[in-house]
């Protein structure tokens, strides 16, 4: 499985952006998507993610970014996408996506719960 991310950028505090990632080389719709990132001096930590289409595509968020951020897929594209409003300095990160096929619910916020990974995209917020 290969996951490609674009969509990064610098943006002004209040701005919007939209995080994209492309999946190919394996059954996009059977997969738990995730996006986490990680800070400078800061450990990776979990974003959003939405559960497989076969799973009842349940989405979930970190307390952080609820009712900012926005993950939805396109399984005709193999596309999972991250929908980012009001941005925050504290949001400066790299963004990385990632993919699993055997996540259960109650794991779906764990790094180590995913298989593979994207490269990561940087996001930078100013204030």
């Amino acid at each position: 499985v290969q996951l490609q991310a674009c969509g990064g950028g610098s943006v002004q505090a209040g701005g919007s952006l939209r995080l994209s990632c492309v999946v190919s080389g394996s059954t996009f719709r059977h997969y738990t998507m995730g996006w986490f990132r990680q800070a400078p001096g800061k450990e990776r930590e979990f974003v959003a993610a939405i559960r497989s289409s076969i799973g009842g595509g349940a989405t979930y968020y970190a307390d952080s970014v609820k009712g900012r951020f926005t993950i939805s897929r396109d399984n005709a594209k193999s596309t999972v996408y991250l929908q980012m409003n009001s941005l925050k300095p504290g949001d400066t990160a790299v963004y990385s996506c990632a993919a699993g096929a055997r996540i259960i619910a109650s794991t779906t916020i764990y790094s180590t719960s995913y298989d593979d990974w994207g490269q990561g995209t940087q996001v930078t917020v100013s204030s």
